[in-house]
């Protein structure tokens, strides 16, 4: 459940929020996500009170009154009728509403939209990170727009480079980066929602970072067998040291994810293991003999003396 009471929705909001809240759940937010919105909803809520407004009197002109009122203070996120959509979704079945607001999302704005529906639900990213990528792609889709409509089946290679040659020069290289991981995922997105016939995502020139670039990309093979012969498995922390060198190497696992494994991750049986990856997601791998075997030989004389330590 998403606590509600906490943000203190009092007002003619009231009899609704705790019923928006589940349906946010049903929809596919995260619990995280599901209380900004909550949060919003009681600035709205508190907005309403002071005004006077009622429910049956929060008509197009009163929802921009309030956005307009909501930028002026300074507010930075929840500043469009995206942000709304989905409360006035919520209630406008429930007939609470005076008439469905007679307020449409611009065309930048609707696209972004079901872009961030796709980060989100798709690819699993987290509130931040799709609200990163919103503010580096928003500058292109406007871009495309021509009068209330977006020209994106006319978007071109020279279009993209061009517009990365005109943002990304004097940025830091990291700030460049995300600008063009954000580009490419916004180019396939495009593809796969069939707003363009191909993906453009290749176009997208790649920045420079020569930072540690000195650094070798990887182990020659005889590099890494000295640095596995190197551990000592007479000992039980050279076999665990053996167990996670070659988790690291054979199937290039990143060290946070070999540092969350427990041994109810090793399926025996089927000679799995699973991943929990980026986005919380879980990735099922094919466990190597090799692998397994040393998961094997570094628990087993642990439980062993355990038992023997418990009798």
């Amino acid at each position: 459940m998403v606590k509600v009471l906490r943000s203190f929705v009092c007002g003619p909001l009231e009899p609704h929020v705790a019923g928006f809240a589940e349906e946010l759940l049903r929809l596919g937010y995260s619990r995280s996500s599901a209380g900004q919105q909550v949060c919003f909803i009681a600035h709205l809520d508190r907005w309403m009170s002071a005004a006077g407004v009622g429910l049956g009197e929060l008509s197009g002109p009163v929802v921009e009154c309030y956005l307009a009122e909501r930028r002026a203070a300074g507010y930075v996120e929840y500043r469009s009728v995206r942000g709304l959509r989905p409360l006035l979704d919520f209630l406008a079945p429930l007939g609470v509403l005076p008439v469905p607001p007679e307020v449409r999302l611009d065309a930048v704005e609707e696209l972004l939209g079901r872009y961030r529906d796709y980060l989100l639900g798709e690819r699993g990213l987290t509130t931040g990170t799709v609200r990163g990528y919103l503010d580096c792609v928003r500058p292109f889709v406007a871009t495309r727009a021509r009068c209330d409509v977006l020209d994106l089946a006319g978007v071109t290679a020279v279009d993209v480079t061009g517009f990365v040659l005109a943002t990304c020069p004097g940025r830091a290289a990291g700030s460049a980066k995300l600008i063009v991981c954000a580009l490419r995922s916004l180019l396939n997105f495009l593809h796969v929602a069939g707003e363009v016939q191909v993906s453009l995502a290749a176009a997208v020139p790649s920045v420079a970072g020569w930072r540690l670039s000195g650094l070798p990309k990887g182990l020659e093979p005889g590099q890494l067998r000295r640095l596995l012969g190197g551990c000592d498995r007479g000992t039980p922390t050279g076999r665990r040291d053996y167990a996670i060198m070659l988790l690291l190497s054979r199937l290039g696992l990143r060290a946070g994810e070999v540092a969350a494994l427990g041994l109810e991750d090793v399926d025996w049986r089927r000679g799995e293991l699973a991943v929990l990856g980026k986005g919380n997601r879980t990735e099922r791998l094919p466990l190597p003999a090799e692998v397994g075997a040393a998961i094997a030989a570094w628990w087993l004389p642990l439980r062993g003396a355990g038992r023997s330590a418990a009798t």
